[in-house]
C-alpha cells in the first residue's frame, strides 16, 4: 500500500472504499475498493477533499483482480457456455443450451491448488437447462501476481475445463424381458417409468418390444431394433440367478460391455455396452422402476449429449454412489452420485 497525490493516480488500484456526501442528494461509496483510477475520476475525487489516495502499488509482473477473472474465464468457458461481465474480480458462467455439463475435474482440482485463485463449480456431468449457473471464476487479493495465472494457463493446456453438451439422442427402443410379462401375468410397470425418465432429455420410445426369459429370444429383440432406435434398453433379468440372461443376451448381441455392476446403490447390476457405430445399450436393473433415483439417473445425461462413458467413469461413482433414501428426493441436488 503507498500514498500518492490523487493526481498521480491514474491507472493505480484504489486500497479501500471512498465515500462521497452530497448533503440532502447522496452519501455512500463513489469508488470501491479495487477501482481502478481513470483521468475522469480525478475531478470527482478531488471535489471528495481527496488530495492524496491510498493505492496498491502495481508492477508489470501484478494483475488487476478484473483482469486475472478474465484469464481464469479463459480457461473455463467451453462450448455453449455464456459469461458475466467482471465485477469485483468475480466472473460467472452458464449454459447457453439444455445438455450435459461436462468438466475436467483433475485440471480443476489442480488449478484450484495454485494460492489465490479459485474456481467454483457445479457438479460436473450433470444435466443442466438453458441459463443454469454452471461455475464462479475470481482471485483472492486485489492484485495477483501474473505468474500464478500462468500456471493456471498451463494446467488448462489451451484447452477449456468445461463444456456443455447438447443432448443429442432422440429415440429409444425399449427390450421388456420376463416370461410374466410375456405371458400376461402381471403388467408391465417398467416401461412407463422409462418413457417419463427420458421425456427430460427430449428422447422418445419409438420401439418397444416384450420377450420371454430365453437367451436367443432377447438376442433376436435387440438385434431388430437395432438400426431402428439411437439406443437401446433391456429391463428385466439383470441379477446373477441362473433364468437372468439379460446380460448374456446383450453380449451375443455383438455389444462391447463397458461394465457389468456399478457401485452405485440403488443400481448395482446395471449394464452398459457399444454398438460398433457407437450406439449405446443398456440392461436397467429393476430399482430403476421404483427408486426415484439410481445409477440411470446418473449416467443418462452423458448418454442421451453422446458422451462415450468408459470404465473409469463407473469407478469413481463409488464415492456419493450411495443414495441416503431421504423422505423427498432432491436428486439432483444432493450427494448422490458426486
Amino acid at each position: 500500500m503507498k500514498l500518492i497525490k490523487t493526481t498521480d493516480a491514474v491507472g493505480h488500484v484504489l486500497c479501500h472504499d471512498l465515500t462521497q456526501i452530497i448533503p440532502g442528494e447522496y452519501k455512500g461509496a463513489r469508488f470501491r475498493k479495487g477501482h481502478i483510477v481513470t483521468e475522469e475520476d480525478i475531478p470527482v475525487l478531488l471535489s471528495m477533499g481527496k488530495e492524496n489516495l491510498y493505492i496498491f502499488e502495481m508492477n508489470e509482473n501484478m494483475l488487476h483482480e478484473n483482469d486475472a477473472a478474465e484469464i481464469l474465464c479463459g480457461i473455463c468457458k467451453g462450448e455453449n457456455i455464456s459469461r458475466s461481465d467482471a465485477k469485483e474480480g468475480k466472473i460467472e458462467l452458464f449454459a447457453e443450451t439444455d445438455g450435459v455439463f461436462t468438466l475436467d475435474r483433475d485440471k480443476l482440482y489442480k488449478i484450484n491448488s495454485v494460492d489465490e485463485l479459485m474456481i467454483a463449480t457445479r457438479k460436473g456431468y450433470t444435466a443442466v437447462k438453458k441459463g443454469d449457473k454452471l461455475a464462479g471464476t475470481r482471485v483472492i487479493p486485489l492484485v495477483i501476481d501474473k505468474i500464478k495465472l500462468r500456471q493456471a494457463e498451463y494446467i488448462a493446456d489451451c484447452s477449456p475445463i468445461m463444456n456443455v453438451i447438447p443432448y443429442s439422442v432422440k429415440t429409444a427402443a425399449v427390450i421388456t424381458t420376463g416370461s410374466e410379462v410375456f405371458y400376461g401375468r402381471i403388467e408391465d410397470k417398467f416401461t412407463p417409468v422409462i418413457i417419463e425418465k427420458l421425456k427430460k432429455y427430449g428422447i422418445t420410445v419409438t420401439e418397444h418390444i416384450k420377450t420371454d426369459d430365453g437367451i436367443d429370444n432377447i438376442t433376436e429383440a435387440i438385434n431388430s431394433v437395432k438400426d431402428k432406435a439411437d439406443m437401446i434398453l433391456c429391463t428385466g433379468g439383470m441379477s446373477v440367478d441362473p433364468d437372468d440372461n439379460t446380460p448374456g443376451a446383450i453380449k451375443n448381441s455383438g455389444a462391447d460391455i463397458v461394465t457389468y455392476g456399478a457401485p452405485v446403490l440403488p443400481g448395482a447390476m446395471f449394464l452398459l455396452g457399444y454398438f460398433d457405430d457407437g450406439k449405446p445399450i443398456m440392461g436397467l436393473p429393476g430399482c430403476v422402476m421404483y427408486a426415484k433415483a439410481t445409477i440411470f439417473d446418473l449416467v443418462m445425461p452423458r448418454i442421451a449429449a453422446g458422451v462415450r462413458m468408459q470404465k473409469d467413469d463407473f469407478t469413481e461413482y463409488g464415492e456419493g454412489g450411495l443414495c441416503l433414501g431421504c423422505d423427498e428426493c432432491v436428486y439432483p441436488h444432493c450427494p448422490f452420485g458426486k
